[in-house]
């Protein structure tokens, strides 16, 4: 771990140290002390394939007058050397003397076990950039592996190809690939959208699928399958904006919520909607019915986690104090 810059440099001191709160033993907090302003930082420096890793940075003591102090920063993960991913920090709060912001990156659940490091650089005030690095251990994690079995309507469905569905394609992608940093709605930990414990697919299985013709792909599945009646109730896990809600060919009645920048939650297969684009929801609120609509073998939810449009797992943020809002 480094900090470079004159000002900084001078009068660092350093600290890497275990958070207080048991419970959360991967939290790691990084401490950096100078003459303008210190920063304090923590990360999650233990992550498994699927998960993501979240930084919340605060500048304290800040000695400079707002105008003359508008802090950037971004975050690099490096494994084996190469990059594999960054995103800006984005503001989640401001006090007096206390600036707090905040990013994500997620974490292939096709990655192998490394020991990576995470680079954070960063302007503020009339300083120019420095940076400091951050240890981050991935571990192994195996995904199980199962078949579907496809029955014509989700054939047809799997190899529909008009207009209609390319254009529904191109704008859900054009949401999870969206990051405002004005949009931040939520800092607490998930609840699960459905009472029920039921599951039918898990997070990142690996899937083969089985046509009527006889042949076969793969794909990696994308979310949790809650095995669930129809007409289930789901609620929002989290705090969010309704950014789509809609029928689709291939998931149905669906539900985009979009939770940080960067950060959606989806919702699909459902038999009824109770929420429009635009509208805002608490943790809890009502979303909609559970169904089977779009490429569904029968009722379940098919529940989805999206950071930087890349999947990560969604138990990691019902599991984790993954903002460290609760230290």
């Amino acid at each position: 771990m480094n900090i470079l810059g004159k000002k900084i440099a001078a009068a660092a001191i350093c600290v890497l140290a275990a958070a207080a709160l048991p419970a959360f033993a991967f939290a790691k907090n990084a401490r950096f002390d100078g003459a303008a302003y210190s920063i304090s930082l923590d990360y999650n420096e233990s992550v498994a394939p699927g998960d993501p890793v979240f930084l919340r940075m605060r500048f304290e003591n800040v000695k400079a007058k707002k105008k003359n102090f508008s802090p950037a920063a971004t975050a690099e993960i490096k494994i084996d050397g190469k990059a594999v991913g960054s995103s800006a920090f984005y503001p989640i709060s401001e006090k007096k003397g206390s600036l707090e912001y905040m990013t994500g990156l997620p974490i292939s659940s096709w990655a192998k076990p490394a020991d990576a490091e995470i680079i954070v650089k960063y302007t503020a005030g009339d300083e120019g950039e420095k940076s400091f690095t951050l240890p981050l251990q991935i571990a192994q994690k195996d995904f199980v592996s199962g078949v579907i079995t496809l029955n014509q309507t989700m054939n047809n469905i799997s190899k529909n190809t008009s207009p209609e569905k390319v254009a529904q394609s191109k704008k859900l992608n054009d949401i999870i690939n969206s990051i405002t940093p004005e949009n931040s709605y939520n800092l607490k930990r998930f609840i699960l959208p459905v009472k029920s414990t039921r599951r039918t697919t898990a997070f990142a299985e690996r899937i083969i699928y089985k046509y009527p013709s006889g042949k076969e792909s793969a794909t990696t599945h994308a979310g949790i399958d809650f095995g669930i009646p129809t007409g289930t109730e789901i609620v929002a896990p989290a705090a969010g904006k309704v950014v789509l809600a809609e029928n689709r060919i291939a998931t149905g009645w669906t539900i985009i919520l979009e939770h940080l920048p960067g950060l959606y939650t989806m919702y699909y297969h459902m038999s009824q909607l109770k929420v429009k684009e635009g509208q805002m929801v608490s943790q809890g609120d009502l979303l909609g019915l559970s169904g089977a609509t779009g490429f569904a073998t029968g009722p379940h939810l098919h529940w989805e986690v999206r950071l930087n449009s890349v999947i990560v797992n969604p138990d990691y943020f019902i599991e984790n104090d993954w903002s460290f809002n609760e230290k």
